[in-house]
């Protein structure tokens, strides 16, 4: 513990059995709680002081067991799946790879029968992961307006805000945000070949807690000297990593004085602390220089928010007239978020000045309130700099949950779009715990429409539209978890290349 006034608290699921956790959620008393959360002094005593405080505070107290309790349960059986997952994971890529680089499973066949198998090889340019065969595609929406506007001098004013400029630069986030699922050789080929853009660097970042590089970031820019666009990608959520959903799934935060609970998790994947040893959050945070941290470090164990910032700067310094966007979909969309907070509190004031904007996709809550209002006054003056969209009955972005006793909250605008692809900011999107009963029949509908729908993109928008076969089969699993299928990136790309704004009052459907 580092000292007697920081303020956290950390959910220890480890500790524990089943019956442990029963006792936990209906007692709630100081023995069955020690053995999942670990407060600082300041915290323990202010819950006993909750506990001291009668109907009210009973209540708090209650509603923080019950969902430490969810919380507790869900990580609990992630781990169990930890194995499977991340094998069911690596022999589908593998056959999923297999069978598209010998033309369908007819190809392979036939391949099979005259001795030409292509042996996928993990690494290599035509390894595509799992997200990158749910949407294949790779091109750039209007990428002849975004060229033309990224050479703007006015590059970031509130006009280019309103007009198709935004929304092709929403689009290459987007792109940008599932290409990094992508391995580095993917990552090169689709930037410099496709894209016509430069692959600047991929780097594959330590997490001192998990004790190993599991956070993956890339950055490039628009073109190789005299560049006017950087962009950073965070790598979000992988689709069978346990550990990841894990941390979507977590409750634990810190505390930073004078600017909020922040999520514990997302902190460590940074590589800004270990919640092993909590006073390292405050050697990580508190140190502006980065030279004093990452250059005791092997390369191999080099932490995301120290390495990005320092190429960052170097980029700043070649590139004079550059700004920078950072971006992700999912866990790399609270990366995205979180890395330019923790800039405006190193008090990285000039690099902060060539922020162009910060861009997620389907990005789980970072912090609470004060937090939010501490990075508003950041992001949102002279022109809104933060844009957060969610697809629809998306899970993920409801995550953590949000009540009275954590008050996880999201910040700056929400672009909100439904199942047919309209627009509508909002503070905060429909059903924001999902949980809610009076959401279950209409979620479920939902995910029927947007199976059937699935079949008639294609006919109705064009090939490019078309649904792949592994798209489909996520839709069905959709049937019976409607918020897992609807953080896919498919219709992350479609809301905003067929996006329309609408500004009366809709439902989610």
């Amino acid at each position: 513990m580092a000292t007697s006034n920081v303020r956290f608290l950390i959910v220890k699921p480890e500790n524990g059995g089943i019956c442990d956790l029963v006792r936990f959620l209906v007692r709630g008393d100081k023995q069955s709680s020690a053995k999942f959360l670990e407060y600082s002094e300041v915290l323990f005593e202010e819950e006993t002081e909750l506990q001291r405080d009668g109907d009210d505070g009973e209540d708090e107290v209650g509603d923080h067991r019950w969902v430490i309790f969810v919380s507790i349960l869900v990580r609990k059986i992630l781990k169990v799946f930890e194995k499977p997952m991340e094998w069911s994971g690596y022999f589908l890529e593998f056959f999923l790879n297999l069978f598209s680089l010998n033309g369908s499973f007819l190809g392979l066949l036939y391949n099979m029968l005259h001795g030409k198998v292509v042996i996928p090889q993990r690494g290599s340019e035509t390894f595509i992961s799992s997200i990158g065969h749910v949407d294949g595609r790779i091109n750039l929406y209007k990428n002849a307006i975004l060229t033309k506007e990224i050479a703007r001098p006015d590059l970031g004013d509130k006009n280019m805000q309103l007009g198709m400029g935004h929304r092709a630069l929403m689009d290459l986030c987007m792109m940008s945000s599932k290409l990094a699922y992508e391995n580095e050789n993917v990552l090169r080929d689709v930037v410099n070949h496709h894209w016509k853009m430069h692959f600047v660097d991929f780097y594959n970042c330590w997490n001192d807690y998990e004790k190993e590089s599991s956070t993956q970031v890339f950055i490039l820019c628009d073109k190789p000297k005299d560049a006017n666009l950087i962009l950073i990608s965070f790598r979000g959520t992988e689709p069978f990593d346990a550990d990841d959903w894990i941390t979507d799934f977590d409750y634990s935060w810190y505390e930073i004085p004078k600017l909020g609970k922040v999520h514990m998790g997302f902190l460590e994947a940074l590589g800004l602390g270990n919640r092993g040893n909590t006073s390292t959050f405050h050697e990580q945070l508190f140190v502006k220089n980065a030279k004093s941290i990452d250059s005791e470090q092997p390369p191999e164990r080099s932490t995301a928010y120290y390495t990005v910032r320092s190429k960052l700067k170097s980029l700043l310094n070649e590139h004079d007239n550059a700004k920078f966007v950072v971006t992700g979909h999912s866990l790399g969309g609270a990366l995205a978020i979180l890395f330019p907070t923790m800039l405006v509190m190193h008090e990285e004031t000039d690099v902060m000045k060539r922020l162009l904007g910060v861009y997620t996709y389907g990005q789980p809550r970072i912090g609470n309130r004060q937090l939010g209002k501490f990075m508003e006054a950041h992001l949102e003056h002279p022109v809104p700099k933060y844009f957060r969209v969610v697809y629809s009955n998306d899970l993920v972005p409801r995550l953590p949950y949000d009540d009275k006793t954590f008050l996880y909250k999201h910040f700056g605008i929400c672009m909100y779009y439904n199942s047919l692809y309209i627009e509508q900011k909002v503070d905060e999107e429909p059903n924001m715990n999902f949980f809610g009963l009076r959401f279950v029949l209409p979620v479920y509908l939902n995910a029927g429409w947007e199976f059937i729908r699935s079949f008639t993109m294609g006919y109705i928008y064009g090939t490019e539209y078309k649904e792949s076969w592994e798209s489909v089969l996520l839709r069905m699993v959709g049937l019976v978890f409607p918020g897992i299928s609807a953080h896919s990136p498919v219709d992350y790309v479609n809301s905003v290349r067929l996006g329309r704004e609408r500004s009366i009052q809709m439902s989610s459907f």
